[in-house]
């Protein structure tokens, strides 16, 4: 079966108050502004996940919200996943592996560095860093989550928004 991971860094977050702890920091205006476009991007291609798993932190869900908002998503379709934020790979893994078969369009949403090499074991031309609001999709051939790889890759799409 055909299923799709779309792999996403948040927007440019903004430093504007020195003082927050990291899980507080929010978007920056062009964090803001590179999320709904990317997120129109997307929707072009017709390229829309089903289910969103977020980190916490204050700049991912945002980022979520924002092209949650713009697919015309429900906000039941949006589940925070506190291991997201601050990552491992192996972290990563665990929360891709835990969902659902049904689900065939996935998207997660957290932070470098561990989103670009989590990224990196699908795509046969390795990024050095995933940007701000940048997206990986991966169409993979499988019948789950668990367990995919780069075997599993039939297509890459990689995209983000100084690329145009």
């Amino acid at each position: 079966m055909e299923r799709r991971l779309f792999i996403i860094r948040h927007g440019k977050s903004s430093w504007d108050n020195e003082g927050l702890d990291d899980i507080d920091r929010p978007l920056a205006e062009r964090g803001i502004r590179s999320a709904g476009e990317m997120a129109n991007r997307l929707l072009e291609k017709d390229l829309v996940p089903q289910l969103i798993l977020a980190s916490p932190a204050n700049r991912a869900l945002n980022t979520a919200l924002i092209m949650l908002r713009t697919w015309g998503l429900e906000p039941g379709k949006l589940q925070i996943h506190d291991p997201l934020y601050m990552a491992y790979v192996s972290e990563i893994e665990q929360v891709v592996s835990a969902t659902p078969p049904e689900i065939i369009q996935l998207a997660i949403y957290g932070h470098n560095p561990s989103f670009t090499s989590y990224a990196n074991q699908f795509l046969v031309e390795p990024l050095d860093n995933l940007p701000t609001a940048g997206v990986v999709i991966v169409t993979l051939e499988s019948e789950g989550w668990r367990g995919i790889g780069r075997k599993h890759v039939k297509e890459t799409y990689v995209d983000y928004p100084k690329r145009r």
